[in-house]
């Protein structure tokens, strides 16, 4: 599974390219994830601290006019949330961690100052709990394995590196259980450089 979800982000992030092999910019970046969900049906459970994670990967710049352009990205993205805190301060964390391909519309409003908005499909390639101590992989049933998400931020170049703030609000329910209303919610900021 995946090696199939892995095969079929490279072939979308290289396919959007070999129409504009000369005015692609390419890049990789990477950063911090701050993620929880939005919605209800884990009151009980739900910690409100974020679980803090990691993306990583690379993007493509193809640049439609002076001012605007449009990124698709591969990102490796260790999301997730905070269970419960326990009395110990030990966090149980619910670890989901995703292929994700975000294609962002990116508008350069002030020199290096773009905006950015776009959707995301997010692929679950590890989930696990994590006990502080111990780790313990799973796999749900009821969890669902694509996650659809809308990501706006605003990212700021200059020379070929350039830093970037974004959220990332979910569209898709993380499980598919009556009664339960839980998407990702997720920030992440991070530098990335082109190539």
């Amino acid at each position: 599974m995946k090696k199939s979800v892995l095969f079929i982000a490279v072939m979308l992030f290289g396919t959007t390219f070999m129409a504009a092999q000369e005015f692609v910019y390419f890049g990789a970046k990477g950063g911090v994830n701050f993620s929880t969900f939005s919605g209800d049906g884990f009151s009980d459970f739900n910690d409100e601290s974020a679980r803090t994670g990691y993306h990583l990967g690379l993007l493509a710049e193809i640049p439609v006019t002076d001012r605007f352009s449009i990124q698709p990205e591969v990102l490796y993205s260790a999301q997730g949330f905070d269970l419960v805190r326990r009395e110990d301060n030990n966090d149980v964390e619910h670890q989901l961690d995703y292929i994700t391909v975000p294609v962002m519309a990116k508008l350069y409003v002030l020199g290096g100052l773009a905006l950015e908005a776009g959707p995301q499909v997010g692929f679950v390639v590890e989930e696990a709990i994590d006990f502080g101590s111990t780790e313990r992989e799973l796999y749900n049933d009821n969890r669902n394995d694509i996650d659809l998400s809308l990501g706006l931020g605003a990212s700021y170049k200059f020379n070929k590196f350039f830093l970037y703030g974004r959220y990332n609000a979910g569209l898709t329910d993380i499980y598919d259980v009556e009664g339960v209303d839980a998407k990702n919610s997720v920030v992440q900021a991070g530098v990335g450089f082109l190539f």
